[in-house]
């Protein structure tokens, strides 16, 4: 078998900015950006890519902790991280040096999602099998042992996620058949970013129909009397039986959040994302019994599994909206959609940054046929943007994720792109550096 025999890390950024995609009240002018980790093996036809995002300047935070945590993987064989993958994750999330800037918890924790997606696309590039496949393929034991149920067997024990997965099997491949035919169910972020004008928005969300798009989500946050016309801009476009989303990027107050949700019920939004900081669980509690029956949505900088537990026992959260590139990767997403299952809470995962759709649709799909068994009241966040880096590509077809169907995460970011986005020595980050010190 492959033995992991180096690594290598790039700080990839994207000039975001310039366009205002990815704009919201929280983050006004962020250059999407990928902490990337390479692992390389004896084998030369086979590495494993993998990368956590963040918006910017957070990438050097991010690979320095990345180079802490990669080198305990050098001189592994796959076959032994693959036959018991919750153990390694426990190895790396549980380094008894780094736990005081953690534990499982801010940059650490980011570090290890990129360097555990690229294990799992490793392991995926090994077996000839996208990922979600390798996971709905798996015994229900073996999944099962890839979370870590510490801290969390109050709410989910190992005993009853492989119950839970092994319900599920019975109904697999046609479920993989239905997934093939007719793809995920998935909303749209592109049309509703907060720097756009008025007219941009029209236009996009007119596209977004005509592209089949029957979700839309729209930034707010920033002025009360701008949010409600934009709103009604939205829901003009969109007509009365469309969903429509909104996403305050955790800027309000709790008091405020009720207020200004209600203030833009007229338009009828289906979910307020992020409301307050993403740590006040008790706050999304108070907001969830005052706006009802708009849901309240959140979850994407919740920073591990014990957040969600307590999200999900306090019932503080209509939507769960984690995202796999800030909980540890797949063995802690898992951990979250099992939880979530057994509390009765639509998973809906967040995607919305660079390469978060490319590993979101895998642990999507991954909810549908191993956790769930339902796509009726979920969907995934699609960000249109950056997709042309990637080799393989997220297909949306009709408003819906297309299975992935080459082997590995779809994470791997394509050769050319490394080298001209790279930060700073990159061509394009070097050519604006000569542009800004010629102005």
């Amino acid at each position: 078998m492959p033995k992991i025999t180096d690594f290598s890390l790039h700080d990839l950024r994207f000039p975001t900015s310039k366009t205002m995609a990815g704009s919201d009240a929280m983050n006004p002018d962020g250059d999407y950006s990928a902490a990337y980790v390479e692992l390389h093996t004896d084998d030369p036809d086979l590495s494993g890519h993998g990368y956590t995002f963040t918006i910017g300047r957070g990438n050097d935070l991010c690979l320095a902790a990345m180079d802490k945590l990669a080198p305990k993987l050098v001189g592994v064989e796959l076959s032994e991280m693959t036959a018991n993958l919750g153990k390694w994750w426990r190895v790396l999330a549980g380094d008894t040096q780094m736990r005081w800037v953690g534990p499982e918890k801010g940059v650490t924790h980011l570090a290890l999602a990129g360097v555990m997606n690229a294990v799992w696309d490793m392991w995926g590039k090994s077996e000839g099998k996208p990922v979600w496949r390798l996971a709905a393929e798996m015994p229900a034991e073996q999944l099962a042992d890839t979370v870590d149920y510490r801290h969390i067997s109050d709410a989910i024990t190992r005993d009853e996620a492989v119950a839970i997965i092994a319900a599920n099997h019975q109904h697999r491949e046609a479920r993989i058949a239905e997934l093939i035919a007719r793809g995920y169910p998935a909303y749209t972020t592109s049309a509703g970013w907060l720097g756009y004008s008025d007219e941009k928005i029209r236009t996009l969300c007119r596209q977004a129909i005509a592209d089949g798009w029957n979700a839309i989500k729209i930034k707010v946050g920033r002025d009360l009397k701008d949010d409600i016309r934009r709103c009604r801009v939205v829901r003009e476009e969109i007509g009365p039986d469309r969903l429509m989303m909104i996403d305050a990027n955790q800027v309000w107050e709790i008091d405020q959040a009720i207020d200004w949700v209600k203030a833009l019920a007229g338009s009828n939004p289906y979910w307020i994302e992020e409301p307050v900081s993403p740590d006040d669980i008790l706050g999304h509690r108070r907001i969830k019994e005052a706006i009802a029956p708009i849901k309240v949505a959140t979850g994407e900088h919740c920073h591990n599994r014990i957040m969600f537990k307590q999200f999900l026992q306090a019932d503080a959260l209509d939507i769960v909206q984690f995202d796999n590139c800030r909980l540890g990767s797949v063995n802690e997403t898992l951990a979250v959609q099992l939880m979530a299952a057994k509390f009765g809470t639509p998973v809906c995962p967040h995607a919305g940054g660079v390469g978060l759709c490319e590993v979101g649709q895998h642990v999507a799909m991954m909810d549908y046929l191993c956790v769930s068994g339902r796509m009726d009241d979920r969907m995934l966040e699609h960000a249109g943007q950056l997709q042309e880096h990637f080799v393989n590509p997220i297909r949306i077809e009709g408003g819906r994720y297309m299975v992935p169907e080459q082997p590995g995460f779809s994470t791997e970011i394509k050769l050319q792109s490394r080298k001209d986005y790279s930060y700073p020595e990159g061509s394009y980050w070097r050519g604006e550096m000569d542009s800004r010190a010629q102005a």
